[in-house]
C-alpha cells in the first residue's frame, strides 16, 4: 500500500473515531407523547316563527294592526345581541306622491314581552328606521325560551290630503341579525 493511501487511510479512520466519540458526547435520553386535540366552532342560530309578519290589503288613515312574532337561539352560542334592519319599496301606483315617502305615514310601535310585561323598544315611522339598524335585544342565551315581540303599524292620520297615497303599496323588508356573544379565555 501507497504512503498515501495509508495517510488517506489513517485520515478518514481518524475523522470516523472523532464523529464517533463526538456523536457519543451529545448522547441523550428522550421520550415522546401525542396528544389528540379538537377545535369545535359553536353556532349562531336565530329562528323565527314567521315567514311574513305583516300582509294587509286596504288601508286607510286612521288603521291600526297588531302583530305578533317569536325569535328563538336555536344555536349553540349566546347572542349577544339581535339587531333589526329595515328596508322597503313604495310602489306609487299614480305617480302623484309629489316626493313624499309612504313609510313617512307608516308608523310603527316595536314592544318586547319579557315575563308578561311589554318593554316599548321604539316608535317611529318606518322612513326614521329604514337603514338604520336598531337593536331590539341584548344577551340572548343559547336555549332560551323565545323572545316574544308585538309590533303595531299604524297608517297615521294627518288631517291632511293624504289621496296622494291611494292604490300605493308598501313592500317591507326586516331582517334580523343575531352577533355572537365577546371571545373569553376558556
Amino acid at each position: 500500500m501507497s504512503i498515501k493511501k495509508k495517510i488517506g487511510l489513517g485520515i478518514a479512520s481518524a475523522a470516523l473515531g472523532i464523529s464517533l466519540v463526538g456523536g457519543g458526547t451529545f448522547a441523550y435520553f428522550s421520550d415522546a407523547e401525542t396528544t389528540n386535540n379538537i377545535f369545535a366552532a359553536g353556532t349562531l342560530d336565530l329562528g323565527i316563527d314567521k315567514e311574513a309578519i305583516i300582509s294587509i290589503d286596504n288601508i286607510k288613515p286612521g288603521d291600526g294592526f297588531f302583530r305578533y312574532f317569536q325569535l328563538s337561539n336555536n344555536g349553540s352560542l349566546d347572542m349577544k345581541e339581535i339587531v333589526l334592519n329595515t328596508t322597503y319599496e313604495v310602489a306609487d301606483v299614480n305617480g302623484d306622491n309629489a316626493g313624499e315617502d309612504f313609510g313617512e305615514h307608516i308608523m310603527v310601535e316595536y314592544l318586547y314581552n319579557a315575563s308578561g310585561k311589554d318593554t316599548v323598544i321604539f316608535q317611529n315611522t318606518l322612513a326614521e328606521i329604514k337603514d338604520n339598524p336598531i337593536q331590539i335585544l341584548e344577551n340572548f342565551p343559547a336555549g332560551a325560551k323565545n323572545a316574544k315581540f308585538t309590533v303595531q303599524f299604524k297608517f297615521v292620520e294627518n288631517n291632511e290630503d293624504q289621496n296622494k297615497f291611494q292604490g300605493d303599496s308598501l313592500k317591507l323588508k326586516w331582517s334580523f341579525e343575531a352577533k355572537q356573544q365577546d371571545g373569553t379565555n376558556k
